[in-house]
């Protein structure tokens, strides 16, 4: 195998940078810039040369052999100085030393990938760790990467290959007498696992919203303050304010963090009847967005009703809340009353939203799962029938051991590792 290099930092002047090089030359690749290979594990301050011996860098020196090395390969870390000069001259050394090429993007995880270091949840995990934006979007992110949801499918696998072991016994010894009856040990193998697998389908909704965030619509007629309520949330000028209504015509997009949670708040096309057809396509388009939200925060004058019905835990405020006798159930974006009530309220509903998530963090995620399912579905509906159906049944179980192999990237994953890696960047 090839031994790669990359810039493990960004891009750009920093008061540092780390480039990494992983492979079978490794080493070489270490002696050759600073003369010897540190003791492992250990930062050493070095001197980097070219090949024609010209001073290059000081810098701290890593090595990590292949059992401790995050690829599973030996490896070599040079944190230099953040120059951009400095790190072009040491990334144009390596690229002339023998057996040593530029790293392609994420391939350094990829191949912790192929040595068994990781498995595919951990790397779908580390790049939503490197992409997130908020607290929770952390938290999520650093769960997976521990490793847990790969134990989770390790622990169904194994009772799974004990049923279909059980099952396949009765089999093999289908002439002769069995001395145990093996179907309660293996029917509640089975359903333990089915009903582990709904349990975290049933959350792979709330957990995407945490990874792609959750919408917020502002809806309301035209003037009510939407767009002002919009800016006075992000705390900027995010959308155009005006006294003329029909203003906002298109859906304005403002992502935040809104109490550890990544929220798309969405600004919409004031809701009214009109002749003019731009302002109608924006309207539809409001209604259509505001539809297909997370949540909806109506805001109406007076006694209005909303524009359309809201759903149970949509909120519903009255607006322009400085202009009136009593400010309660109200908020204005002008002067701030009742924004923090507001944001209180939308985040505690979206909290709620988010306390039923699980391990599983992707669609990807939940189609295995749910593949792995339904094969259980069948074997249990199978069980009764006994001996006559018992081979039919292992070959179920065996059907949701490959779907949960496909899950953590045992096998059948050719398919989806380049689009995965190529969101990575060049030094991971």
């Amino acid at each position: 195998m090839d031994t790669i290099y990359a810039l493990s930092t960004a891009q750009g002047k920093a008061g540092l940078a780390v480039i990494r090089v992983s492979g079978p030359a490794a080493f070489a690749a270490c002696r050759a810039l600073c003369g010897a290979v540190p003791e492992p594990r250990r930062a050493s301050l070095r001197v980097l040369r070219d090949l024609d011996g010209h001073r290059l860098d000081e810098a701290l020196v890593f090595t990590f052999p292949k059992d401790q090395s995050f690829s599973g390969e030996e490896t070599a870390e040079f944190h230099v100085h953040g120059s951009i000069a400095v790190v072009s001259s040491v990334l144009a050394v390596l690229g002339h030393i023998e057996g040593l090429r530029a790293a392609a993007p994420g391939e350094f995880t990829r191949r912790a990938l192929e040595n068994g270091r990781i498995d595919l949840t951990q790397v779908e995990a580390l790049a939503d760790l490197i992409d997130s934006e908020t607290e929770a979007q952390r938290r999520q992110a650093m769960r997976v990467l521990a490793g847990d949801l790969g134990r989770k499918c390790e622990d169904w696998r194994q009772k799974l290959i004990r049923a279909a072991a059980l099952l396949e016994a009765t089999i093999d010894f289908a002439d002769e007498e069995v001395p145990v009856d093996v179907s309660p040990e293996v029917t509640a193998l089975v359903r333990d696992v089915a009903q582990a697998l709904e349990a975290e389908i049933a959350g792979v909704g709330a957990a995407e919203r945490i990874r792609s965030g959750f919408e917020v619509a502002i809806v309301g007629a035209p003037n009510v303050g939407k767009s002002t309520l919009l800016n006075a949330l992000a705390g900027r000028d995010a959308a155009i304010t005006s006294e003329h209504a029909g203003t906002t015509r298109d859906v304005i997009e403002v992502r935040m963090d809104l109490s550890g949670l990544p929220v798309t708040l969405l600004d919409t096309a004031g809701l009214r009847d009109t002749e003019d057809a731009v302002e109608s396509i924006g309207i539809d388009r409001a209604r259509m967005r505001a539809a297909q939200a997370d949540l909806r925060v109506f805001l109406v004058e007076g006694d209005a009703a909303p524009d359309f019905p809201p759903l149970p835990e949509d909120i519903v405020v009255r607006a322009k809340g400085d202009l009136l006798d009593s400010p309660e159930g109200a908020v204005s974006g002008k002067t701030g009353e009742g924004l923090s009530d507001l944001v209180e309220n939308i985040a505690s509903t979206l909290r709620a939203r988010a306390a039923g998530v699980g391990l599983a963090t992707r669609m990807r995620h939940a189609d295995a799962m749910a593949r792995g399912l339904q094969s259980l579905n069948a074997a249990l509906a199978l069980l009764p029938a006994g001996e006559d159906a018992a081979d039919l049944a292992a070959e179920e179980m065996r059907n949701a051991i490959r779907a949960l192999d496909s899950l953590v990237g045992r096998i059948d994953i050719e398919a989806v590792l380049d689009e995965i890696f190529a969101s990575f960047c060049l030094g991971k």
